[in-house]
């Protein structure tokens, strides 16, 4: 990348996706205005510290189709951040700190390797959209019933073989899909959801 890309400090959007980047420089903690950060579609291996800098990342960073297996522990900084796509790489689980991203709306990590999600899951209480398509999920933590303004959760393509009846009592509720989920007996709970609004996919 130029470095007169890293001296413009007053961008609020940069997308640099598609470029074939396998790294970034530090520099990039610069850019103090940035609330929408576009990195994907390209063969990252690993993201710098420097990133959680960006105190104005409140809108969406998209780290999707790269090769990550991690994120910097510093990451939890961004408390503002509403939307974070870590979909289309190699994550065996989820990075801790994606859980003490406390402003996220938005989670999107399919296509990825997950075997189980961390308890601490359950303190993302803003969080409407979970999407976890095609990992390596048997289940999830109980802690998962803590998130309420839960409206859509995307099992589809996962191992499942267990789902905790917390689910059942998401107030907001309204899509789980549960397709090509071939290993899951259906709980019986699953007909009081139906009762009361939300689809089920399966």
């Amino acid at each position: 990348m130029p470095d007169s890309v890293w001296e413009n400090t007053e961008l609020e959007t940069l997308v640099l996706a598609d470029n074939e980047l396998s790294e970034l420089p530090e520099q990039i903690g610069r850019l103090k205005r940035l609330r929408m950060l576009d990195l994907g579609h390209n063969k990252l291996s690993w993201v710098p510290d420097a990133l959680a800098d960006l105190d104005g990342l409140t809108d969406f960073l998209y780290l999707h189709d790269n090769q990550l297996t991690s994120l910097p522990p510093s990451f939890e900084r961004l408390t503002g951040l509403r939307y974070l796509n870590i979909s289309e790489n190699a994550f065996d689980a989820l990075p801790e700190c994606v859980c003490h991203m406390w402003g996220l709306i938005e989670l999107r990590a399919s296509d990825n390797r997950l075997i189980s999600l961390p308890a601490s899951i359950g303190s993302l209480f803003r969080l409407r959209e979970l999407h976890l398509r095609n990992n390596r999920l048997e289940s999830l933590p109980d802690s998962i019933g803590t998130l309420r303004e839960l409206r859509l959760i995307d099992l589809r393509g996962n191992p499942l073989t267990h789902l905790p009846a917390a689910i059942a009592a998401m107030p907001r509720l309204e899509k789980l899909d549960l397709r090509w989920v071939t290993t899951l007996i259906l709980p019986t709970w699953i007909a009081d959801l139906e009762a009361r609004g939300c689809a089920v996919y399966r």
